[in-house]
């Protein structure tokens, strides 16, 4: 069993910064800080948000992209003893508003590009003040003098320039808070691990989001784990390149926390879908740690820029939020050097459950890997939850450790539903092997049924990106009058790539059996993603629905 310290998350970056205190904590653009001036920027914020009147138990929303403004602001809410709400920057004003009023939350802190959304659903929530931060602030020179440029053109592109930030009373400037005298020491002085540190909302891609409720002892247990998995680190040495979202829990877990612990330098890109800035940072430097999602690490491989950029230095790649082809895998191991192994995680576990080691000498299956330390994992039963499944068969994972929530905030009966007698239900069709190894089946909700038999859309995705031509692939059951439901891909190609819908299809019948080949195949230029980069299957199933609705009263006499 790993020993897990019994701290509130806000004093593991003061204990780096008391041991590491030099160390740099944050490259943005060039720009650094050291652990020492974050952990003085996170006093300095938390006593501003005091002066606010800010009690310790309130909700603090938070919307921010990867910046040294969200890890002081983050850290500076709860050395105040407060809830961090973790908000998508993408959500509209009524998701907003939905969410800020499902969480209670009293304050946000928002980059000034999300400031429109956040005015517009402050009405119907009970934020009282609402705090203002400037990217420009956080620049190095002479990017602070052109930020501006850019951040008129993001406005017009969005439909909210002019900015305009009211001169009222419950406005403030991020920049004027960390000008607020520190109180160090003014923290609340004994936090119970098992209070709630982070309402991290989840269900948006499968249901009604709902917030989670991890505590400082499953976050701090998590990040205890995730690094000890990491083998070889030497504290203050690592070079963790964080492009997956911090308001993500995967992102906050694998980049922040796990940085935290190890004291590496967090080199942070808040937009990853510009591909040539990340290549610059990992060319200029070097990161040893990349946790990141398939679709980025796809991306990153079919860069016409890629050949020239080092990327020899990147030791130890998790991949997580969604499967990991397996020729990615090979591909990127080749490029690297490193590893690049996949793991599984779900918000209702801080994250991380199982991962395949990282180190050179352990096994690597096409699964999900082996459970976490001191993580319990069973398969059983879909009907009844309660049964344990034969070796090798398919059933529902649950899951028993400490990373796990303590609930659904205001949820009782979807917790009640979910943690049954000390486990975790997921909700994840999966199976284990002999040697303890695990592999996700699918998600119920994804599960296809053709003709009376199950498929799986991660069996047919693994063949499609086998295909020469294709980039990026995703499979969903469509409705068909004989077999009920019948296999649907869509597929976007490499560029230059060529390929008929025929050929696809030609291509799985070598390779699945008959009921699991795709019937229909329709190419995009894209598929719809997530915020971290995660296909969403669900948005091809709701365009779907979309197109047999319109199709249904156009019939109608």
């Amino acid at each position: 069993m790993i020993d897990y310290p019994h701290i509130p998350v806000e004093r593991m970056l003061r204990q780096t910064a008391d041991a590491h205190g030099d160390t740099v904590a944050t490259v943005f653009y060039g720009a650094r800080l050291t652990y020492r001036e974050i952990d003085d920027a996170a006093d300095r914020f938390a006593a501003g948000l005091r002066r606010l009147g800010v009690n310790a138990g309130d909700r603090v929303g938070l919307i921010i992209p990867n910046s040294p403004a969200f890890i002081i602001a983050f850290f500076g809410i709860q050395r105040v003893g407060d809830i961090v709400v973790q908000t998508n920057p993408l959500y509209t004003a009524r998701e907003l508003a939905s969410q800020y009023a499902d969480a209670g939350a009293t304050v946000v802190v928002c980059l000034d590009l999300f400031l429109p959304n956040v005015l517009a659903a402050k009405p119907d929530t009970s934020l009282r003040d609402v705090i203002v931060a400037d990217l420009k602030d956080f620049l190095p020179a002479p990017l602070s003098t052109l930020y501006p440029i850019r951040r008129r053109s993001d406005l017009r592109k969005a439909g909210h320039w002019p900015l305009d930030i009211p001169a009222e009373p419950w406005v403030h400037r991020f920049r004027d808070m960390l000008k607020t005298p520190a109180e160090r020491g003014a923290e609340p002085p004994s936090a119970d691990p098992d209070d709630v540190a982070v309402l991290q909302y989840t269900g948006g891609t499968t249901g009604t989001p709902k917030g989670a409720m991890l505590t400082h002892r499953s976050l701090i247990a998590n990040a205890v784990q995730c690094a000890s998995w990491v083998p070889g680190t030497q504290a203050a040495q690592e070079k963790t390149l964080i492009a997956i979202p911090l308001f993500h829990i995967y992102g906050l877990m694998a980049g922040l926390m796990v940085s935290l612990r190890l004291a590496a330098t967090m080199l942070l890109v808040p937009d990853p879908r510009d591909l040539k800035h990340l290549l610059k940072v990992i060319d200029r430097w070097h990161p040893t740690l990349f946790p990141a999602v398939p679709t980025l690490y796809v991306a990153l491989m079919n860069h016409p820029r890629l050949r020239r950029v080092d990327m020899r230095g990147i030791r130890a790649c998790l991949s997580g939020a969604a499967p990991l082809p397996i020729e990615v895998r090979r591909r990127w191991e080749s490029l690297t050097g490193g590893r690049l192994v996949e793991g599984y995680g779900l918000t209702e576990a801080s994250t991380v459950v199982s991962a395949n080691p990282l180190t050179k000498d352990g096994l690597v299956k096409e699964g999900v890997g082996i459970p976490f330390p001191d993580t319990d994992v069973r398969i059983v039963d879909l009907e009844t939850g309660t049964h344990d499944m034969p070796m090798g068969e398919a059933g529902e994972l649950i899951v028993r450790g400490p990373q796990v929530m303590r609930g659904y905030w205001n949820r009782p009966e979807e917790t009640a539903a979910t943690l049954r007698d000390g486990w975790l239900h997921t909700g994840d069709i999966a199976r284990m092997d002999e040697d303890g190894y695990l592999y996700i089946v699918e998600r119920k909700k994804d599960m296809i049924i053709a003709s009376g038999f199950n498929v799986y859309p991660r069996e047919v995705e693994e063949v499609l990106y086998q295909h020469p031509a294709v980039l990026e692939a995703a499979v969903i059951g469509v409705p068909d009058p004989y077999r009920g439901e019948t296999v649907k891909a869509f597929v976007a190609l490499k560029p230059g790539a060529t390929a008929t819908d025929q050929e696809i299809i030609a291509f799985c019948r070598e390779r699945l059996a008959a009921f699991r080949v795709p019937r229909q195949v329709e190419f995009r230029e894209e598929l719809p993603k997530s915020a971290i980069g995660k296909v969403l299957r669900r948005a091809l199933r709701d365009e779907e629905r979309a197109k047999r609705q319109a199709v249904i009263p156009a019939a109608r006499p």
